[in-house]
């Protein structure tokens, strides 16, 4: 079975920047582009063969882990690290969604 995802809240008083989080990316060595989508649109259950690095800029999303249930909903500034092979779903909140993702190989 994959590891199971983490979730890292975003502690700061102000909201994320673009720039802030392209920082952090830098910081570790990752480059990585930006998407979006609109309210309620949905991403069916798939995997990933990397661990992919997503922080969400603005809006919502909420992940969907159908092998143990578990939601995660991801506000501005939070990080999610997901491991390879970990099954997920996703749906967007109501006012979209703004992310930033990476992908670490190996």
């Amino acid at each position: 079975m994959p590891d199971q995802p983490r979730v890292t809240p975003w502690i700061e008083s102000e909201p994320p920047t673009e720039l802030a989080l392209l920082r952090r990316y830098e910081a570790e060595g990752l480059h990585p582009y930006a998407w979006s989508n609109d309210p309620g649109d949905v991403y069916a259950a798939h995997t990933h063969a990397d661990h992919k690095v997503l922080y969400c800029l603005r809006g919502s999303i909420t992940l969907t882990l159908p092998d143990t249930g578990q939601q995660i909903t991801l506000n501005p500034g939070d990080r999610l690290d997901l491991p390879p092979g970990v099954l997920h779903a996703a749906t967007v909140g109501p006012r979209g969604v703004v992310c930033l993702e990476a992908y670490r190989r190996g």
